[in-house]
């Protein structure tokens, strides 16, 4: 299979598909007389991999991880399980810090008159200024 038919088929772009190769995380396909890569099942499933992966908040890093997992016959699946239940801890936590972020940016929405005046406790707040008399 050429770039474009694995593109069409993993959903990622020949740019990502290529890039993933260059970082090493992809096993690097063989490449045609002519010197096209020529992709084969493993480096579709790979990349498939790869982006799922990606689309549910992996990090490279933890891409990696995972196709060694992938890649590795006598892996368990306790230890793809851990790995999952570490990123849903992450996200929990991110989303606890986005929710302090949207509480905080509510308290100054709630302060600020939003009038035609210059006075604004938002950048009053951002810039450690108080009102003055």
């Amino acid at each position: 299979m050429n770039i474009s038919q694995v593109a069409e088929k993993t959903g990622l772009s020949s740019k990502a598909i290529r890039f993933y190769e260059e970082k090493g995380l992809i096993t690097t396909p063989s490449r045609s007389l002519n010197g096209y890569r020529t992709y084969n099942s493993r480096n579709i499933e790979e990349l498939t991999l790869l982006r799922q992966a990606r689309l549910v908040g992996f990090t490279l890093e933890e891409c990696k991880e995972l196709l060694a997992l992938f890649h590795n016959a006598d892996r368990r699946s306790a230890d793809v399980k851990a790995r999952t239940l570490e990123k849903v801890a992450d996200i929990d936590n991110h989303i606890a810090e986005l929710t302090k972020m949207r509480e905080r940016l509510m308290e100054l929405v709630e302060l600020c008159p939003g009038d035609n005046g210059a006075d604004c406790p938002i950048i009053d707040s951002f810039t450690g200024c108080c009102k003055k008399d």
